[in-house]
Order: C-alpha cells, then structure tokens, then sequence
C-alpha cells in the first residue's frame, strides 16, 4: 500500500483529535501501519491545531512536509488557506465553509479576508462543505468534526463499514447515535 497523507486543520475546540482517531481507527483495521501526531498552536485560545495521519505499508513518521498531503481537512476555510503550501499536486481539500474569526479579526486589527474558497478552489480540487449546518441537522454543532469525516471517507478508498466500525468503538456510547447521523449526512452532502 502506498504511504498517504492527512492533515486535519481546524482551532482549538472543533474536534480535531477526535476526528484523527475515527480516521486512525478506521485505517488501523484495514491492517495499515498508521501514525498520528497532534500540533497544538494556541488551541485553548481559538488558535490553529493541526493533527497528521499517515498510512500506508510501512510509515516511519507521522509528520507532513511541504506538498505531500493527499488530503486536508480543513474545519475552518482560513485554515485550509494556512495549510495549503502542505498539500501535493493532484491532492483534495475537504472544507468547512464556516468562518471562524481569528483573534486579529475579533480585534479590529484585520479583517476576514475575502473570496477564501474562490481562491483556494483557483489552486486545488475542493470539497466545500456547510458542516455545521449539518452537524445542527444531526443534533448538535459540535458534530462539524464528524460530518466533515464522512465527506472525507467518501472521497478515501474504504469500506463504509470500516468507517462505521470506527465510529462505535471511537464515539463514546451516548454521543454514538448522534456521530452517526452526522457522518452519514457528511457522506451525503
């Protein structure tokens, strides 16, 4: 199995850990060599957290370089314009099309910067997605982070029911349903 690359991309809070280990979960069954590595930035602050999965054979390291990620997900639009220099020729971008505004924005000292997804769709292939809209239709909004890995897993080369398996043993029990339905209108959209 050829070595690939995730970079998950969001701000502290939105659920990038839990999204890498639905990820790791479902590719550490498919009998991959999986490694996860989390960056914290200022996470507890609405700053950036990035979290690496890498997969393949035989993986070495978890850590991403420059133009190599197959995929970012991206649970910010600002974010997966941060990140972009990380992505490979011919990779996805899977994003959330809400807009999380950083501390500089909040204080006036910049603003938000316009037509982010045109410009990353000049640049990339692009999935955009309105997540949270559908995390809210699935029951809570805190379920971005697993809409937005249901979109991932249909763009990714495994069995839904790999992904499923995934969901059970990673989501805790009274969260569970609620994940589901979130993962399957992420598969959907």
């Amino acid at each position: 199995m050829e070595t690939k690359s995730i970079m998950i991309v969001g701000v502290g809070g939105q659920g990038t850990l839990l999204a890498s280990r639905i990820i790791g979960n479902a590719l550490i069954s498919t009998g991959a060599d999986v490694k996860l590595s989390e960056v914290h930035g200022m996470s507890q602050r609405g700053g950036s957290v990035v979290t690496y999965v890498k997969y393949g054979d035989t993986v070495h390291s978890p850590l991403i370089d420059l133009g190599e990620a197959d995929y970012i997900l991206s649970f910010e639009a600002l974010e997966a314009g941060r990140f972009l220099p990380y992505l490979k020729k011919g990779g996805t971008i899977i994003t959330n099309t809400q807009h999380i505004l950083p501390m500089p924005v909040i204080t006036g000292q910049m603003a938000y910067p316009e037509n982010v997804l045109d410009d990353l769709k000049a640049k990339a292939d692009v999935i955009a997605v309105d997540a949270l809209a559908l995390a809210e239709q699935a029951g809570s909004p805190k379920a971005v982070n697993v809409v937005l890995t249901g979109v991932l897993s249909k763009a990714m080369d495994l069995d839904e029911a790999v992904w499923r398996q995934s969901l059970e043993t990673t989501v805790p029990p009274k969260f569970l349903e609620l994940n589901k339905k979130a993962f399957q209108l992420g598969r959907e959209s």
